[in-house]
């Protein structure tokens, strides 16, 4: 009987660190919650990965960002066919810093969550579980957008991979019920160097780009819907200053040293984005 008791303690410690390298699937949250609508993918001991909820998502509204309206008009429409089961294609937003990317995918949760529309964060080092991730949507009906924010790749990161599988090259098709949205500083993703565009060849008067481009722009180009985002001229700097200034209980905001301020303010941080705006009128009212 001794044994026994001693070869089942040892199977029970074989078990355990078994088990330590093939983790059980994550636990799935209620995605009926009505109160719980943003999740993030983060990994518990290095290893498990788990959807954590947010209990206090951002809540910015759409009307809120200004001097992006085609961009916002381009997201909205592609999100509203996604949530009446329509065709809808994975989003990139592109482009400067402080122009509002990353705040318009936040805007959209805030807009249809009530919808049944589901955000999950994945941080750009644990794109490598996307495939994981995917596979907890099959069976819900809500609608799930993938945030995944600021990308930016070197040439051999396995998570680059794991992303291109997702969006458009696996032979395990996703689930019908998932979009990715994307924001990034690049429109390709990855660094590219002049020394690749040496690379291109002339073939009967036709361009042919070099292996090392192709590879970099095969990435974006899975994406359906590009967005770009350029840094604001004057004036719309400083209606987007005019507009928090309002929502901040400031009245009067045409004058001269409120404008003086804003641009003195934009000259030194060297950006007119919206971001900068919101921190001027956050400074300028704080100061009141």
């Amino acid at each position: 009987m001794s044994d026994l008791q001693h070869l089942l303690e040892r199977a029970e410690v074989l078990l355990a660190r078994i088990e330590n390298h093939f983790p059980a699937p994550p636990l799935l949250p209620d995605w009926q919650n009505v109160n719980v609508s943003a999740f993030l993918w983060r990994k518990r001991n290095y290893r498990q990965g788990e959807f954590q909820a947010i209990y206090h998502p951002h809540r910015i509204r759409l009307q809120d960002l200004q001097g992006i309206e085609e961009q916002k008009q381009q997201i909205d429409r592609n999100t509203r066919q996604f949530l009446q089961k329509k065709p809808a294609n994975n989003v990139l937003l592109w482009g400067s810093r402080g122009t509002g990317k990353s705040s318009l995918i936040k805007a959209l949760l805030n807009e249809y969550s009530s919808q049944g529309l589901r955000l999950i964060e994945v941080e750009k080092h644990d794109l490598i579980d996307l495939p994981d991730i995917v596979e907890a949507f099959y069976d819900s009906s809500k609608r799930f957008i993938i945030f995944c924010d600021d990308l930016s790749f070197e040439k051999d990161d396995a998570s680059y991979k794991a992303l291109k599988s997702v969006l458009d090259g696996s032979i395990s098709a996703p689930p019908n019920n998932v979009l990715i949205y994307a924001t990034s500083n690049r429109r390709h993703l990855l660094p590219e160097y002049q020394h690749e565009n040496l690379e291109a060849q002339m073939i009967d008067g036709e361009i042919h780009q070099g292996e090392a481009v192709d590879e970099k722009i095969s990435l974006s180009e899975r994406f359906g819907l590009w967005l770009s985002f350029y840094p604001f001229k004057q004036d719309e700097y400083l209606a987007i200053v005019r507009y928090w200034l309002k929502n901040l209980g400031i009245k009067n905001t045409a004058g001269e040293d409120i404008r003086r301020a804003a641009l003195q303010w934009a000259l030194k941080r060297g950006s007119r984005s919206g971001r900068s705006a919101w921190q001027f009128a956050q400074d300028w009212v704080g100061a009141k």
